[in-house]
């Protein structure tokens, strides 16, 4: 294949496997030493612009990536064959000049400031000079090429950080010989507009190399004036934007305060710009007024002499703002100054307490009004226009919307109190007003700002709640968006309610209806689920009703499947405050429907329609016993007052569960085979002895049977992270330990002949096996002592899943050792294996840390290597010498000298952990050969 054959394939074969191939062949090429002849020969004029593209292409990698390989002497050749090239091509492809001046910018950076001191001031003096071939204009275009892409080259490079440092200062110095061409280029009347456009970018590109703004004044100055040119305003904002933003440039506060009364000159444009509808023209303006305020408020703030001049900065923000039209179809720029308020309020709140007082003084009304302005934005549009919105559209403004909520939250830090007599005056003045012109928007809106803050503000020492309590009532709710805030208010005010349930039976009604709207499903579900659980012990009296209501909304399947789970948790958290004979008759009325259904379902040939069906059953039955907790477990001492006396007898949900084991069984032996019907039954039982506990414990006999049988037939890792719960919670009750026994050395030696099948298809088993392990050591390591387990084939595994790709099961192994290694003095059959099988151990984790293991791994393997070292220390030391000693071993790339140090290294370390850890991470990126890398850099 040549060149010209594969990059005609690459460019218009239609066969991707042959662009593929062509596309291998021509990075192979790039790479290969004799790229530096045939870039060149590629550059020949006649050739089409794409072959000629590859040669620089070429070029440029081999000086970008493969600069050790270029010897010294030959540096000045290549310098001046590319500044030949670049003369050519000045008036020729764009593309390949382009290219052709990346190159030699990375020569610039690769030599600077060492071989080539002066790399930028010698690039604009040769493009300046006459050289009879290329024209002015497109030399001038050529050079402002090359120093466009000499910073961002920059910023791409590839160069070690201490060089790095080094280069920024050479380029920040010789900015002096290009800003004052740029700034003539771009005050000279006569200079043509694609010319400034690109004298622009170039000042762009040099503006993030963290230059003294300083030194970058008068082209900001003129930058601003570009602004007026429509040609020019792109270009102009992203220079101001980059050079306003820099982190350096608040050290420089009497350029900036300069540049305050340029921002506000752009008042005029910017309101010209919205009453013509022109969005483009009114973004670039905020961009910058939000850049300069942003970044430069603490500075601003500084300057107290200067407050009316920042003020007015502040007040050009708010309007861009409150920006007319609906965000995101009509503007787009309200969301941009969001992050200004927050910076902005906690500029003010670092000052001291009498500079701060003087602040909050000018700065609480403009917050006031921000609220004002931002519950407005909030607004819904008209209900046609809304309806007409792409469904895109719709969720970039519920998002909008949150940002929103979010920032209001955070303004009631600095208006406090305050800010919510205003929001329920207002709400009051709209709801009592005789005016029917308002509008279902405006009601909305401000409750939505109400609910942002008592969503996560404790509103429940507010004086104005009981109000908004009283007035919900009366909001004529005649529109989804709106009932849809309404629940999610009287949501945020459950834990009030709970303090004050004198006013529940006031918003309950409100709730309970709207359970009945399939388009209110989410926030009525979510509120209910709030009230039942925030205010369960006064509920008893609504107890009925709730439960009738939630029946006929489940049974006519209004909602969909995650908000049936939820309301099955609601009802869960209900129930649990009833008497037994009460929750009893509840449940029985709640189940019954579903239990003749599964038993239908029980007798039918699988298929996929039941299937979904037979899950939604289990998970409805499981959502309700993760809250129906009768002992109240999860219960915060503050409700120890209202505790219900503990109940004598069987638990409600064990009865429950009693009745209905033999169904579950006769389900499980029909879909015995399917992972996801095995995991709803799984889940049940885990959730309910996770609520229960030790009252689980009459169950705990026929679960261990079940449990046994069905993974004999088929073993399912949802089956082993049950019994893993049970051994948490029973296997130091001396009465239900031997099920429990038999189980785990049943599960353990099925698992153990999963593994001589062959455990590869099966990551998910070999991950819930080993943290049932490391359960067992936790909990019962006395387990290890029997005669029944295989300790030695135990061990084992545990090696092999360590080699597993899928990093859950690699850290679930290594926890597994880490749980193991300890226990080596007090169970013998434990320290015989590690005795004889420890070298094994050692070996795998070296592997891991060698290169076979994801580097996120490496904490765990390290800790490993800590528990090898603290509890078999006089073994580690032989081992080590052993394995160590292998050729290329724990990789090819290490030398003698790096292995024993290492070894020496592991066997100091006993006490300290961490310590440990980051020689671990130091030794892997040495074998993977990644040391002093750019790959280290987030490590």
């Amino acid at each position: 294949m040549d060149f010209h054959q594969a990059l005609h394939q690459l460019y218009y074969d239609p066969n991707i496997e042959n662009k593929n191939l062509a596309q291998k062949w021509l990075m192979q090429a790039q790479i290969s030493p004799q790229a530096w002849q045939f870039s060149w020969q590629l550059l020949n004029g006649g050739k089409v612009p794409e072959i000629q593209y590859f040669g620089a292409s070429a070029l440029h990698i081999k000086i970008s990536r493969y600069w050790g390989d270029i010897p010294a002497e030959q540096y000045e050749s290549l310098k001046s064959q590319l500044f030949a090239q670049i003369s050519v091509f000045a008036s020729g492809s764009k593309i390949v000049l382009t290219r052709l001046c990346v190159a030699l910018a990375s020569l610039a950076l690769n030599t600077m400031p060492d071989t080539w001191p002066h790399a930028v001031s010698d690039m604009v003096r040769v493009f300046q000079k006459e050289d009879g071939q290329t024209d002015g204009g497109s030399r001038c275009l050529a050079l402002l090429e090359l120093l466009t892409v000499l910073p961002e080259e920059f910023q791409t490079s590839r160069l070690p950080p201490y060089r790095k440092g080094i280069v920024r200062c050479s380029l920040a110095q010789e900015c002096t010989c290009v800003f004052p061409l740029l700034r003539q280029l771009l005050e000279q009347s006569d200079t043509p507009g694609f010319v400034k456009q690109k004298v622009l970018k170039c000042f762009s590109s040099w503006a993030q190399l963290e230059i003294p703004l300083t030194e970058c004044e008068e082209l900001t100055l003129a930058a601003f004036s570009a602004l007026r040119d429509p040609e020019l305003f792109d270009s102009a904002v992203e220079a101001l934007v980059n050079t306003i933003s820099q982190p350096d440039a608040q050290r420089y506060v009497n350029t900036l305060l300069k540049l305050i009364p340029q921002a506000m000159s752009l008042q005029d444009q910017l309101h010209q710009a919205v009453q013509n509808g022109d969005l483009e023209t009114s973004h670039g303006i905020c961009r910058i007024v939000v850049a300069l305020g942003e970044n430069h408020s603490r500075a601003f703030l500084d300057q107290v002499d200067h407050w009316q001049s920042f003020l007015a900065l502040v007040n050009m923000i708010m309007f861009c703002t409150g920006i007319p039209g609906h965000y995101p179809v009509n503007e787009t720029t309200s969301s941009l100054t969001l992050t200004f308020w927050y910076s902005l309020q906690d500029d003010i709140f670092s000052f001291e307490a009498e500079k701060q007082a003087v602040y909050l003084q000018v700065y609480r009304p403009v917050y006031f009004q921000l609220v004002d302005v931002l519950l407005q934005k909030a607004q819904f549009p008209a209900d046609e226009e809304y309806a007409s919105w792409s469904s895109d559209e719709k969720e970039q403004f519920r998002i909008y919307r949150v940002d929103i909520s979010d920032t209001l939250m955070y303004v009631y830090e600095m208006l406090g109190a305050e800010l919510l007599s205003n929001l329920y005056d207002k709400i009051g003045r709209l709801l009592t007003s005789s005016d029917q012109s308002t509008s279902w928007q405006h009601t909305e809106a401000l409750l939505y700002g109400f609910q942002s803050i008592a969503e996560t503000i404790d509103v429940n020492y507010s004086d104005v709640v009981p109000g908004l309590i009283g007035l919900i009532p009366r909001i004529n709710i005649n529109n989804v968006q709106l009932a849809d805030t309404v629940m999610f208010t009287i949501g945020a005010l459950a834990e009030w309610l709970a303090d004050h349930p004198v006013m529940i039976s006031k918003v309950l009604p409100l709730v309970l209806h709207a359970l009945g709207n399939p388009e209110l499903s989410v926030s009525s579900v979510s509120t209910l689920k709030k009230i039942c659980r925030e205010c369960k012990y006064d509920l008893p009296p609504y107890a009925a009703n709730i439960v009738a209501v939630s029946q006929e909304v489940l049974l006519k399947q209004i909602h969909k499947t995650s908000q049936c789970m939820w309301l099955m948790q609601a009802l869960g958290f209900l129930l649990s405050v009833l008497q037994v004979e009460d929750i009893l008759s509840n449940l029985h009325s709640l189940i019954t429907p579903y239990i003749q259904q599964l038993e239908k379902l029980a007798d039918e040939t699988p298929n996929p329609s039941n299937k979904v069906a037979i899950i939604h059953i289990l998970g409805l039955l499981s959502n309700l016993f993760t809250t129906l907790d009768i002992s109240h477990h999860d219960d915060d001492h503050e409700a120890e007052v209202k505790k219900l006396p503990v109940v004598q007898g069987p638990n409600p949900v064990i009865l429950v569960l009693q009745q209905v084991f033999q169904l579950i069984r006769k389900v499980l032996s029909t879909w015995l085979n399917d992972a996801q019907v095995v995991e709803a039954v799984c889940a049940i039982f885990e959730k309910s002895v996770k609520t229960l506990l030790d009252d689980f414990a009459p169950m705990v006999p026929q679960l261990c049977e079940m449990l046994g049988q069905m993974y004999s037939t088929i073993p399912q890792a949802s089956a082993i992270d049950l019994i893993r719960q049970l051994v948490h919670i029973f296997a130091n009750e001396p009465v239900h330990f031997p099920p429990i026994k038999s189980l785990f050395l049943l599960v353990t030696s099925l698992t153990l002949s999963l593994f001589q099948q062959g455990p590869r298809d099966h990551p998910d088993i070999v991950d819930s096996f080993m943290q049932l392990l490391a359960q067992a050591l936790r909990r019962k390591s006395c387990l290890f002592l029997s005669s029944e387990l295989d300790v030695k084939a135990v061990f084992q595994c545990g090696v092999i899943s360590l080699k597993f790709p899928e990093a859950p099961t690699v850290k679930s192994s290594c926890n597994f050792f880490i749980e193991f290694l300890p226990r080596c003095g007090e169970l013998a059959p434990v320290g015989q294996v590690v005795h004889e099988e420890g070298k094994i151990l050692l070996q795998a984790t070296l592997e891991g840390i060698g290169g076979q293991a994801s580097r996120n791994h490496m904490d765990h393997f390290a800790d490993i290597l800590f528990s090898l070292n603290k509890n078999c220390f006089a073994y580690l030391v032989v081992w080590l010498k052993e394995v160590m000693q292998q050729d290329g071993f724990p990789s090819q790339r290490l030398t003698r000298e790096q292995k024993d140090n290492f070894s020496q290294q592991v066997v100091r370390e006993r006490v300290n952990k961490r310590r440990m850890r980051d020689m671990v991470k130091e030794f892997t990126l040495l074998c993977r050969g990644l040391h002093g890398t750019e790959y280290t850099a987030d490590y």
